[in-house]
Protein backbone atom coordinates (compact mmCIF):
# COMPACT_ATOMS: atom_id res chain seq x y z
CA UNK A 1 0.00 0.00 0.00
CA UNK A 2 1.55 3.79 -0.37
CA UNK A 3 0.27 6.71 1.10
CA UNK A 4 -2.58 8.84 -0.82
CA UNK A 5 -2.76 11.27 0.86
CA UNK A 6 -0.61 14.71 0.10
CA UNK A 7 0.90 16.35 3.16
CA UNK A 8 3.25 19.03 4.52
CA UNK A 9 6.64 17.73 5.30
CA UNK A 10 8.76 19.66 7.72
CA UNK A 11 12.40 18.69 9.08
CA UNK A 12 13.44 21.40 11.91
CA UNK A 13 16.67 21.68 13.02
CA UNK A 14 15.71 22.16 16.80
CA UNK A 15 12.88 20.94 19.36
CA UNK A 16 12.16 24.47 19.11
CA UNK A 17 11.25 24.65 15.87
CA UNK A 18 9.85 21.12 16.28
CA UNK A 19 7.19 22.21 18.99
CA UNK A 20 6.53 26.04 17.12
CA UNK A 21 5.17 23.62 14.04
CA UNK A 22 3.51 21.51 16.12
CA UNK A 23 1.74 23.93 17.94
CA UNK A 24 1.34 25.40 14.77
CA UNK A 25 -0.77 22.16 13.40
CA UNK A 26 -2.16 21.02 16.61
CA UNK A 27 -4.09 17.72 15.74
CA UNK A 28 -3.36 18.06 12.09
CA UNK A 29 0.21 17.46 12.51
CA UNK A 30 2.36 14.49 13.50
CA UNK A 31 5.88 13.87 15.00
CA UNK A 32 8.15 11.00 12.77
CA UNK A 33 10.93 9.73 15.12
CA UNK A 34 10.77 6.58 13.51
CA UNK A 35 8.01 5.99 11.69
CA UNK A 36 6.72 2.22 12.33
CA UNK A 37 3.22 3.09 13.90
CA UNK A 38 2.98 6.28 11.76
CA UNK A 39 3.50 5.32 8.34
CA UNK A 40 1.49 2.19 8.98
CA UNK A 41 -1.32 4.12 9.84
CA UNK A 42 -1.41 6.76 7.39
CA UNK A 43 -0.80 3.78 4.68
CA UNK A 44 -4.11 2.35 5.45
CA UNK A 45 -5.76 5.87 5.77
CA UNK A 46 -6.50 5.45 9.37
CA UNK A 47 -4.41 8.90 10.00
CA UNK A 48 -4.63 11.68 7.72
CA UNK A 49 -2.26 14.92 8.96
CA UNK A 50 -1.76 17.35 7.31
CA UNK A 51 1.84 17.53 8.11
CA UNK A 52 4.53 15.50 9.35
CA UNK A 53 7.04 16.87 11.69
CA UNK A 54 10.44 14.64 11.02
CA UNK A 55 12.58 15.23 14.02
CA UNK A 56 15.59 13.36 12.84
CA UNK A 57 17.47 16.23 11.67
CA UNK A 58 17.55 17.38 15.25
CA UNK A 59 20.79 16.66 16.83
CA UNK A 60 21.17 15.54 20.46
CA UNK A 61 18.12 13.34 20.35
CA UNK A 62 19.52 10.16 19.58
CA UNK A 63 22.48 8.38 21.77
CA UNK A 64 21.77 6.16 25.07
CA UNK A 65 24.14 7.12 28.01
CA UNK A 66 24.45 6.65 31.64
CA UNK A 67 25.13 9.85 33.87
CA UNK A 68 24.34 11.24 37.67
CA UNK A 69 23.23 7.70 37.97
CA UNK A 70 20.10 7.40 35.53
CA UNK A 71 20.45 6.21 32.09
CA UNK A 72 19.51 8.54 29.40
CA UNK A 73 17.97 7.44 26.02
CA UNK A 74 17.27 10.15 23.54
CA UNK A 75 13.73 10.18 21.75
CA UNK A 76 15.48 9.50 18.20
CA UNK A 77 17.53 6.30 19.59
CA UNK A 78 16.14 3.01 18.08
CA UNK A 79 15.28 -0.28 19.91
CA UNK A 80 18.87 -1.78 18.20
CA UNK A 81 20.65 1.35 19.75
CA UNK A 82 19.63 0.51 23.28
CA UNK A 83 20.15 -3.26 23.21
CA UNK A 84 23.76 -2.74 21.88
CA UNK A 85 24.75 0.24 24.35
CA UNK A 86 27.63 -1.49 26.65
CA UNK A 87 25.58 0.16 29.53
CA UNK A 88 22.41 -1.41 29.19
CA UNK A 89 24.01 -4.89 28.19
CA UNK A 90 25.76 -4.74 31.43
CA UNK A 91 23.89 -2.57 34.13
CA UNK A 92 19.81 -3.01 32.78
CA UNK A 93 19.41 -6.56 31.38
CA UNK A 94 15.77 -6.56 31.61
CA UNK A 95 15.63 -3.79 29.22
CA UNK A 96 17.46 -5.65 26.62
CA UNK A 97 15.25 -8.67 27.77
CA UNK A 98 12.55 -6.82 26.41
CA UNK A 99 14.01 -5.12 23.64
CA UNK A 100 14.89 -9.20 22.33
CA UNK A 101 11.05 -9.08 21.99
CA UNK A 102 9.96 -6.74 20.33
CA UNK A 103 8.77 -6.99 16.46
CA UNK A 104 11.88 -8.03 14.51
CA UNK A 105 15.37 -6.52 13.41
CA UNK A 106 13.76 -4.71 11.03
CA UNK A 107 11.74 -3.00 13.32
CA UNK A 108 13.85 -2.69 15.97
CA UNK A 109 16.62 -0.96 13.89
CA UNK A 110 13.92 1.68 12.74
CA UNK A 111 11.91 1.80 15.88
CA UNK A 112 12.71 3.71 19.12
CA UNK A 113 11.49 3.37 22.89
CA UNK A 114 10.15 7.22 23.18
CA UNK A 115 8.02 6.97 19.97
CA UNK A 116 6.90 3.52 20.99
CA UNK A 117 5.28 5.23 24.43
CA UNK A 118 4.12 8.09 22.74
CA UNK A 119 2.13 6.03 20.36
CA UNK A 120 0.69 4.80 23.51
CA UNK A 121 -0.87 1.48 22.88
CA UNK A 122 -1.87 -0.93 25.69
CA UNK A 123 0.29 -3.41 24.47
CA UNK A 124 3.58 -1.45 23.78
CA UNK A 125 6.60 -3.42 24.94
CA UNK A 126 8.21 -0.19 26.43
CA UNK A 127 5.21 0.55 28.78
CA UNK A 128 5.88 -1.89 31.95
CA UNK A 129 9.37 -2.46 31.34
CA UNK A 130 9.68 1.74 32.15
CA UNK A 131 7.07 1.72 34.66
CA UNK A 132 8.80 -0.98 36.90
CA UNK A 133 11.72 0.93 36.52
CA UNK A 134 10.01 4.32 37.23
CA UNK A 135 11.40 6.25 34.69
CA UNK A 136 10.72 9.55 33.92
CA UNK A 137 9.54 11.17 30.57
CA UNK A 138 11.48 14.82 29.36
CA UNK A 139 9.47 16.79 27.01
CA UNK A 140 10.07 20.67 25.31
CA UNK A 141 7.79 22.41 24.33
CA UNK A 142 6.34 26.47 24.05
CA UNK A 143 6.26 26.48 27.39
CA UNK A 144 9.52 25.46 28.39
CA UNK A 145 10.96 22.11 29.53
CA UNK A 146 9.28 19.63 31.82
CA UNK A 147 8.96 15.95 33.38
CA UNK A 148 6.84 13.90 33.14
CA UNK A 149 7.06 11.07 35.59
CA UNK A 150 6.03 7.36 33.72
CA UNK A 151 3.23 6.60 36.10
CA UNK A 152 1.35 9.60 34.67
CA UNK A 153 2.32 9.25 31.20
CA UNK A 154 -0.53 7.22 29.71
CA UNK A 155 -3.99 8.81 30.30
CA UNK A 156 -5.73 6.11 27.80
CA UNK A 157 -5.40 3.94 24.72
CA UNK A 158 -2.79 6.27 22.50
CA UNK A 159 -3.49 9.25 24.56
CA UNK A 160 -0.79 10.36 26.71
CA UNK A 161 -0.02 13.52 29.41
CA UNK A 162 1.60 15.60 26.54
CA UNK A 163 0.32 19.21 26.05
CA UNK A 164 -0.14 20.86 22.57
CA UNK A 165 2.60 21.30 20.65
CA UNK A 166 5.02 19.81 23.03
CA UNK A 167 7.69 17.32 22.13
CA UNK A 168 9.57 13.96 24.11
CA UNK A 169 13.08 14.75 23.91
CA UNK A 170 14.32 11.56 26.06
CA UNK A 171 13.79 8.83 29.04
CA UNK A 172 15.44 8.69 31.83
CA UNK A 173 15.73 5.29 33.89
CA UNK A 174 17.56 5.88 37.67
CA UNK A 175 20.15 2.64 37.83
CA UNK A 176 19.06 0.44 40.54
CA UNK A 177 21.15 1.03 43.57
CA UNK A 178 20.30 -2.61 45.19
CA UNK A 179 20.65 -5.71 44.32
CA UNK A 180 18.22 -6.70 41.93
CA UNK A 181 16.75 -9.22 38.94
CA UNK A 182 14.01 -9.23 36.95
CA UNK A 183 12.32 -10.64 33.97
CA UNK A 184 9.92 -9.56 30.94
CA UNK A 185 7.21 -12.49 29.46
CA UNK A 186 5.42 -11.55 26.18
CA UNK A 187 2.38 -13.33 24.95
CA UNK A 188 2.29 -13.85 21.15
CA UNK A 189 -0.18 -15.66 18.81
CA UNK A 190 2.83 -17.11 17.17
CA UNK A 191 7.09 -17.04 16.54
CA UNK A 192 8.04 -13.83 14.70
CA UNK A 193 6.83 -10.58 14.63
CA UNK A 194 3.55 -9.75 16.81
CA UNK A 195 1.84 -7.55 19.19
CA UNK A 196 1.50 -8.39 22.44
CA UNK A 197 -1.31 -10.77 23.95
CA UNK A 198 -0.47 -10.12 27.24
CA UNK A 199 2.94 -9.17 28.78
CA UNK A 200 4.64 -9.34 32.34
CA UNK A 201 7.20 -7.47 34.26
CA UNK A 202 8.93 -8.32 37.23
CA UNK A 203 11.38 -6.58 39.25
CA UNK A 204 12.97 -8.13 42.53
CA UNK A 205 15.12 -6.30 44.73
CA UNK A 206 17.58 -6.60 47.72
CA UNK A 207 14.84 -6.91 50.94
CA UNK A 208 12.25 -8.73 49.16
CA UNK A 209 11.13 -5.79 47.36
CA UNK A 210 8.89 -6.31 44.30
CA UNK A 211 7.81 -4.09 41.35
CA UNK A 212 5.24 -5.70 38.95
CA UNK A 213 3.60 -4.18 35.89
CA UNK A 214 1.04 -5.63 32.88
CA UNK A 215 0.98 -4.61 29.15
CA UNK A 216 -2.08 -5.25 27.08
CA UNK A 217 -4.75 -6.01 29.39
CA UNK A 218 -5.80 -2.78 30.27
CA UNK A 219 -6.73 0.39 28.57
CA UNK A 220 -2.88 1.30 29.62
CA UNK A 221 0.24 -0.42 30.67
CA UNK A 222 -0.22 -0.88 34.38
CA UNK A 223 1.56 -1.23 37.44
CA UNK A 224 0.46 -4.14 39.47
CA UNK A 225 0.36 -2.39 42.96
CA UNK A 226 -1.55 -4.78 45.15
CA UNK A 227 0.54 -8.05 43.84
CA UNK A 228 2.98 -6.06 45.33
CA UNK A 229 1.97 -4.72 48.47
CA UNK A 230 0.98 -8.69 49.19
CA UNK A 231 4.93 -9.85 47.89
CA UNK A 232 6.79 -6.94 49.97
CA UNK A 233 9.30 -8.43 52.29
CA UNK A 234 8.20 -12.46 51.56
CA UNK A 235 10.11 -14.95 50.01
CA UNK A 236 8.56 -16.63 46.87
CA UNK A 237 6.80 -19.87 47.65
CA UNK A 238 4.40 -21.78 46.16
CA UNK A 239 1.99 -20.34 48.64
CA UNK A 240 2.75 -16.87 47.93
CA UNK A 241 2.69 -17.24 43.76
CA UNK A 242 -0.71 -18.47 44.09
CA UNK A 243 -2.17 -15.88 46.15
CA UNK A 244 -0.40 -13.38 43.35
CA UNK A 245 -1.70 -15.17 40.40
CA UNK A 246 -5.27 -15.58 42.09
CA UNK A 247 -5.16 -11.54 42.55
CA UNK A 248 -4.98 -10.89 38.94
CA UNK A 249 -8.77 -10.50 37.87
CA UNK A 250 -8.81 -7.86 40.46
CA UNK A 251 -6.57 -5.81 38.62
CA UNK A 252 -6.72 -6.61 34.97
CA UNK A 253 -9.23 -5.89 32.71
CA UNK A 254 -8.48 -7.15 29.55
CA UNK A 255 -10.86 -7.11 26.32
CA UNK A 256 -11.61 -9.76 23.38
CA UNK A 257 -10.44 -8.92 20.24
CA UNK A 258 -8.90 -10.14 17.03
CA UNK A 259 -5.69 -11.30 18.51
CA UNK A 260 -7.45 -13.13 21.78
CA UNK A 261 -10.20 -13.56 23.81
CA UNK A 262 -10.21 -11.58 27.32
CA UNK A 263 -10.45 -15.09 29.13
CA UNK A 264 -7.82 -16.20 27.55
CA UNK A 265 -5.73 -13.27 28.27
CA UNK A 266 -6.47 -13.58 31.91
CA UNK A 267 -5.58 -17.32 32.36
CA UNK A 268 -2.17 -16.56 30.22
CA UNK A 269 -1.58 -13.68 32.46
CA UNK A 270 -1.42 -15.88 35.94
CA UNK A 271 0.69 -18.34 34.06
CA UNK A 272 2.95 -15.86 32.94
CA UNK A 273 2.97 -14.06 36.34
CA UNK A 274 3.75 -17.08 38.29
CA UNK A 275 7.08 -17.72 35.67
CA UNK A 276 8.04 -14.06 35.97
CA UNK A 277 7.90 -14.35 39.54
CA UNK A 278 9.95 -17.79 39.81
CA UNK A 279 12.70 -16.27 37.02
CA UNK A 280 13.31 -13.45 38.58
CA UNK A 281 13.80 -14.68 42.30
CA UNK A 282 16.02 -17.70 40.75
CA UNK A 283 18.43 -14.81 38.63
CA UNK A 284 18.36 -12.78 41.81
CA UNK A 285 20.23 -16.02 43.24
CA UNK A 286 22.55 -16.16 40.45
CA UNK A 287 20.54 -18.93 38.71
CA UNK A 288 17.76 -19.36 36.94
CA UNK A 289 16.91 -18.79 32.96
CA UNK A 290 18.98 -16.63 30.71
CA UNK A 291 17.83 -12.84 30.33
CA UNK A 292 16.14 -13.11 26.58
CA UNK A 293 15.29 -16.85 27.14
CA UNK A 294 11.35 -17.62 26.01
CA UNK A 295 9.53 -18.50 29.49
CA UNK A 296 6.06 -18.79 27.27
Amino acid sequence: MTIARAFDYLKPASVAEAARALARYGDRGRLLAGGTDLISLMTEDIVRPEAVIDLKGIRGLDGVSLKDGALRIGSLATFSDIAESNVVRKKFPLIREMIGWVASNGIRHRATMAGNICSAVPCCDSGPILLVYDATVHVAGPKGKRKIPIAEWFTGPRKTSLHKGEVAVAITIPQPRRKHAGCFVKLRRYSGEDLAQASVTVMLFHGQSYRVAFGSVAPTPIRATPIEKLLEGKPITDALVASAVAMVPQIASPITDIRSSKEYRLHMLGVMLERALRAADSRFEGDGPEYGKELI
